[in-house]
């Protein structure tokens, strides 16, 4: 696709002369366009592999789970839901507005950008465009600079499959986001971190433009003390890989760090390694099942992290680093310093800092004490301690027995609360997400109550109080003289 340069206003001008002329509103004109992001993935795959391979270092089998298979199942979902979301819903009226009806119509927003993130740069950026295009809007997309191989071929791919009249890809780096964010949009869906978050948040302000922000925190683990060997098993592979086998644990719901009890922490540690042996080898790069830091600046971010006083030495496992090769193998961390910014910033890597507590509960206080995380990962058969983190933790999800799995469940929404994010998406919330709920009512003329209309009397404030509580017998005595008040 070509390159959009200057100020945008005349691609801003054709999307908007797109979308009043109503042809994005058309199911046929969604379906076309969700069964070209089929077509795209099932001709394109090889290139999307090489493109995620060059710029993250990921396997291609890792590539196709996390950003070709899902994306491809979600536009599915939506082709096969289509009819159903786009339907209006009939609203239930009070007797006292008879004769009437309602109904809720779903209807698109308008011209909405998408700016997505670098670390799933298929997954992250195809999600809300699905819900963008099953809702009826167009599209300008603003993917990642820092994944640059991905944001060619989406721009080229999204060229040759998608209405280019309606969804629009713009590459660039951060002047060409704040130039974007300068025009008005009908909504503004940001994937990253909270500090540009802020900026997107800032500049929508200005044009009062809803907007959903996708952000991320420090998701913790809550490791329980599992006594059946199989369930143990399970659990350690599940926490290797919703740790390290997503990104090499550059993801904003890869788990962050684990809470256990101390007397269960020797016995955790020694699992985790070894199942970190199985997963990838005595040397992870070699592997190639572990996806490289995306660059210099997050390796040496990463790098600073462990060389902190109080931190290094916490280090049990791992540790190693190759800065040529952009990797830093699966390292675990026993108690680092509660300050530390280990421990203070999302970590966004494959660094995994263990805290003992005395009592497995002293967890929910633990989580509690620190901003909102979007998800929380409970490894436990305990259903008291189930039911209390359900009940005195905040987060956009928690999910028990396994981790990173919900963000696959086209059913459940995916977003964050506070400091993670706020808006949710996939699945039917994608099309909400993108969409205004209209309420539509119509009434006859055949009965009229004139109570509601002046000149005002005690007695019309007593039948609206009456009717204003759906007290319709009180009403009728008032209404024939049989009762003074209501």
């Amino acid at each position: 696709m070509e390159a959009i340069v200057g100020g945008f206003e005349g691609e801003l001008k054709e999307l908007r002369e797109v979308f009043n002329s109503g042809k994005t509103r058309e199911a046929s004109w969604r379906r076309s366009q969700l069964q070209g992001i089929l077509s795209l993935f099932k001709e394109r795959e090889s290139d999307i592999l090489k493109a995620l391979h060059q710029d993250l270092g990921k396997h291609h089998v890792e590539a196709y789970r996390d950003e070709i298979g899902t994306v491809m199942k979600s536009a599915t979902y939506a082709l096969g839901n289509l009819k159903k979301w786009m339907s209006s819903k009939r609203a239930k009226m009070p007797l006292a507005s008879f004769p009437s009806s309602a109904k809720l119509v779903p209807e698109p927003l308008g011209v909405v950008l998408i700016i997505s993130s670098w670390n799933f740069p298929f997954g992250l950026s195809f999600e809300p465009i699905i819900g963008a295009i099953a809702a009826g809007n167009a599209v300008i997309l603003k993917p990642s600079e820092l994944s640059p191989t991905c944001s060619s071929v989406l721009a080229n791919t999204i060229r040759d499959y998608l209405d280019n009249s309606a969804i629009k890809v713009v590459e660039g780096g951060p002047l060409v986001g704040e130039k974007l964010l300068q025009h008005k949009f009908d909504k503004v869906f940001f994937t990253g971190g909270p500090r540009v978050g802020e900026v997107v948040m800032t500049a929508a302000a200005k044009f009062l433009t809803p907007v959903t922000l996708e952000l991320g925190g420090k998701c913790p683990a809550v490791v329980d003390f599992i006594s059946s060997s199989w369930d143990k098993k399970i659990a350690m592979k599940r926490i290797i890989w919703g740790k390290f086998g997503a990104c090499g644990g550059q993801a904003c719901i890869a788990i962050d760090y684990i809470l256990t009890q101390k007397q269960f922490a020797s016995t955790l540690v020694e699992m985790l390694q070894k199942y970190i042996k199985r997963s990838f080898g005595d040397n992870p790069m070699e592997s190639h099942s572990i996806a490289k830091i995306v660059n210099k600046k997050h390796f040496s971010r990463l790098k600073e992290l462990l060389d902190e006083p109080g931190v290094k030495s916490s280090i049990v496992y791992g540790g190693k680093s190759d800065e040529q090769n952009l990797f830093i193998e699966p390292t675990i961390l026993l108690d680092p310093l509660l300050d530390s910014s280990i421990m203070t910033e999302e970590i966004f890597g494959p660094l995994l800092p263990i805290i003992t507590l005395e009592r497995i509960e002293d967890s929910v206080e633990f989580i509690r004490a620190r901003p909102k995380p979007l998800a929380v990962y409970g490894f436990t058969n305990n259903e008291n301690l189930k039911k209390k983190m359900i009940s005195e933790t905040s987060s956009g999800s928690i999910t028990f027995n396994d981790a990173i799995i919900q963000y696959a469940a086209d059913t459940l929404p995916f977003g964050g609360v506070g400091g993670s994010g706020f808006g949710r998406y996939h699945g039917k919330y994608s099309f909400e997400n993108f969409s205004h709920e209209k309420a539509v009512m119509m009434r006859g003329y055949l009965i009229d109550f004139g109570f509601r209309y002046p000149p005002w009397n005690n007695k019309k404030l007593q039948l609206l109080k009456s009717g204003l509580r759906y007290d319709y017998f009180t009403l009728v005595l008032i209404k024939l003289g049989l009762k003074s008040k209501a």
